[in-house]
């Protein structure tokens, strides 16, 4: 979200900013971390110089993160001293506004404040997890090895986004040619089809059913009658097609703002656990996402219930999160984490079983790491399966719809063209 505020500094300065924060609690604890005391912070007000009505004007691919990362890593590895190696690293890096990122987190870095701290500015570069691994990492004096964790976890993300971008390509590039297709006969191609009907038959002409359907659905998307009774002239010309297009881009805009909002966010991951094949993707993806992640947090040194609360946001989906926050609470009461897990809707029972042999052994991070390589594998597969299956199902659809068209308009031609030559 993006916040404005005002505020006074340590020596009574009065103001004034805005910044990017999960949350107005999220801003307040950075403000504070900063020795900043907030007057007035309001939210939604202007725009992030970074983003947009559509999502991040300027990203950072994770590509070049893993590789600053891994990179960082080395250079404090070899006693490099911290600003010196992010000052080096932005000179390497491709990216305009990465190198602009770079440039506020080093001279962040230069004035004094944790190198977790100036990540943390970052929100649309460095997410919660990223922030908070690297904070673990230097209070634990382990950045170096912190920061090759990130660099392979950033990685197996990239990987799974990389296959499931690759997967969904096909189809929908499928899908909006034969959307398009199908409405340019509709406009184009069906009323001239269906004036050579009309002088082939005359206008009371018996038609196939679904050749009738064919030719009365595409009289209404070029015939401008749902507007009509405003008697407003270029309004009323407007094709019922165009209008209707129009309406959905506006409708899909709204749509769009509410499911950024955390209710509409919520009710689209709901009903997304209740798609069958989706529903099998996504629980992987977490289950993948949450075990790697919560591992590479304990072995860091952070605490359960704050890696149970910044593992959640890294999910992906609120239904999930909500799911890990209920379980925050009965750890928070004494309980295990195997124990609110085994109980879960979400969370196959050999989550819960494997996480329990962990946390006798005292081997959380180990077993966590062993499930993530497990369903990490898995979505592959599945990811792969449905590739190979969707290519075909698409063809078919396409095949189908073009022989239905097909059938609508020639088999009515051939009929009247043999009634015409038998008269």
């Amino acid at each position: 979200m993006h916040f404005t505020y005002t505020a006074t500094t340590k020596d009574g300065k009065t103001i004034s900013g805005s910044a990017e924060a999960a949350n107005k609690q999220a801003l307040l604890s950075l403000l504070r971390k900063q020795g900043i005391h907030p007057l007035l912070i309001e939210a939604g007000k202007g725009k992030s110089k970074a983003s947009s009505l559509f999502g991040a004007k300027k990203k950072v691919k994770l590509a070049d993160l893993v590789i600053f990362t891994r990179q960082l890593s080395t250079m404090i590895s070899a006693g490099v001293p911290l600003a010196r190696s992010l000052a080096a690293l932005q000179g390497d890096s491709a990216s305009p506004y990465f190198r602009e990122v770079l440039s506020g987190v080093s001279k962040e870095v230069e004035s004094g404040q944790p190198l977790g701290d100036a990540f943390s500015k970052y929100p649309l570069v460095f997410s919660d997890v990223y922030v908070n691994m690297v904070r673990a990492g230097e209070e634990g004096g382990i950045l170096d090895e912190i920061l090759k964790r990130l660099a392979t976890q950033v990685e197996q993300d990239a990987s799974i986004r990389k296959k499931i971008k690759s997967a969904m390509m096909y189809p929908v590039v499928i899908l909006s040619v034969t959307i398009i297709s199908f409405f340019g006969i509709m406009l184009f191609i069906v009323p001239k089809l269906g004036g050579i009907l009309t002088s082939l038959g005359g206008p009371k002409a018996k038609l196939p059913i679904y050749t009738q359907i064919l030719l009365d659905f595409s009289k209404f998307c070029s015939k401008p009658t749902i507007l009509k009774p405003l008697h407003i002239p270029i309004i009323s010309s407007i094709p019922n097609l165009i209008l209707i297009l129009l309406l959905a881009i506006v409708a899909s805009i709204y749509l769009l703002r509410y499911v950024r909002t955390d209710r509409g966010k919520y009710q689209l991951h709901a009903l997304l656990l209740r798609i069958p094949v989706v529903q099998t993707v996504i629980l992987k993806v977490a289950i993948a996402r949450f075990s790697r992640t919560f591992a590479s947090l304990m072995g860091s040194g952070v605490s359960v219930l704050d890696a149970l609360d910044v593992t959640g946001a890294a999910l992906g989906n609120k239904v999930i999160e909500a799911e890990l926050q209920a379980a925050a609470v009965e750890v928070k009461n004494g309980k295990q984490l195997s124990e609110p897990l085994s109980h879960s809707k979400h969370f196959p029972p050999i989550v819960a079983q494997m996480l329990m042999v962990g946390e006798e052994t005292g081997q959380i991070d180990t077993v966590l790491v062993k499930i993530a390589d497990f369903y990490e594998e898995e979505v592959a597969v599945l990811i792969d399966g449905l590739a190979a299956i969707i290519e075909p199902i698409m063809i078919i659809f396409l095949g189908a719809g073009v022989g239905l068209i097909a059938a609508s308009v020639m088999g009515p031609i051939a009929n009247l063209s043999k009634n015409i030559g038998g008269s």
